[in-house]
């Protein structure tokens, strides 16, 4: 079995080094331009030459959490597209959202500032029924941050291209329920995949529709958001502010607008991290399952983009 590497932006020895140490009878290397052909690909942001070059792939192991980059490119023919189940991000998710949100609800910011300013002040305290938090996109790390969530007893309301169940959480589903999932959400967290069909989903009509004085968390991806529509409704007074961790070209160009704008708070995409060691377990045991023949979690529908 030959296993190829090809990761952008990522040093490959300690994943060589995993990898061979699970694999010990496979051929593990770094991809190089005409590289012999593998039957297994670990990927990150290869480019085109990579999927021309390596037809016959079984099956690409994604390490991050999103596809979109990786579904632009044109695939081998018969290679599976295999996104991680979790590989240690939903609690970073989790973590970073919840922060996040009780950040913005006990006036953290606020204090913060009157502090370096010198000044000792109290805010009347805030009622959590006050600030439901509506999640978009259940899957995984949205489940996982809506049940975080109910931890601290917000409200809390999800919605998801189908329909969801989860314990506490109030769900809404496609397009019929959309409105009347953001008409009720005070924070909204945007968890959802890039799909042609959510690209621009954070836009003026949909932030407007939101109860006043609106928070945004944005931890999914940049071109979720359009930008010049979360600074109008911040400057207008509906949105009172946002935590962004991505962005539509990083690392951020000093010149955007967003940072000027004090009521951004913004994060370097580093809300969920790959935990390596988590990562390579996982795509050991699904590679011996395909071997075996038999199903495997994370398999990617290129027609719907997750």
């Amino acid at each position: 079995m030959r296993v190829t590497f090809c990761c952008t932006g990522t040093k490959p020895e300690p994943w060589l080094d995993g990898l061979r140490a699970a694999l010990p009878g496979a051929d593990i290397s770094v991809w190089a331009p005409g590289a012999p052909q593998a039957d297994y690909a670990v990927v990150w942001a290869p480019p085109q030459q990579f999927m021309d070059e390596q037809p016959a792939l079984k099956a690409l192991f994604n390490i991050g959490a999103g596809v979109d980059a990786l579904l632009q490119l044109k695939l081998p023919p018969h290679a599976q597209v295999v996104r991680l189940d979790d590989a240690g991000m939903s609690v970073q998710m989790a973590e970073y959202v919840t922060q996040a949100v009780i950040r913005h609800f006990r006036e953290l910011d606020a204090y913060e500032a009157d502090m370096r300013q010198g000044q000792w002040k109290f805010r009347k305290p805030q009622l959590r029924a006050d600030f439901p938090v509506g999640v978009m996109g259940l899957g995984v790390l949205g489940e996982r941050v809506a049940k975080a969530l109910g931890v601290f007893e917000f409200p809390v309301r999800g919605w998801s291209r189908s329909a969801k169940h989860i314990d506490g959480v109030q769900t809404f589903s496609g397009e019929a329920g959309f409105g009347e999932f953001l008409r009720g959400t005070r924070i909204l967290v945007n968890l959802l995949p890039l799909t042609p069909e959510t690209e621009n989903i954070i836009n003026r009509a949909t932030l407007q529709q939101l109860l006043p004085g609106a928070y945004v968390i944005n931890v999914a991806r940049g071109a979720h958001l359009v930008d010049e529509d979360l600074i109008t409704l911040i400057a207008e007074g509906h949105v009172a502010g946002a935590m962004l961790d991505v962005f539509r070209q990083e690392p951020l160009p000093a010149d955007h607008p967003f940072w000027n704008v004090p009521q951004i708070t913004m994060t370097p995409h580093t809300s969920a991290r790959t935990l390596r060691e988590e990562s390579i377990a996982q795509i050991v045991g699904k590679v011996a399952a395909m071997s075996r023949g038999e199903p495997v979690q994370g398999m990617v529908n290129p027609q719907r983009g997750y």
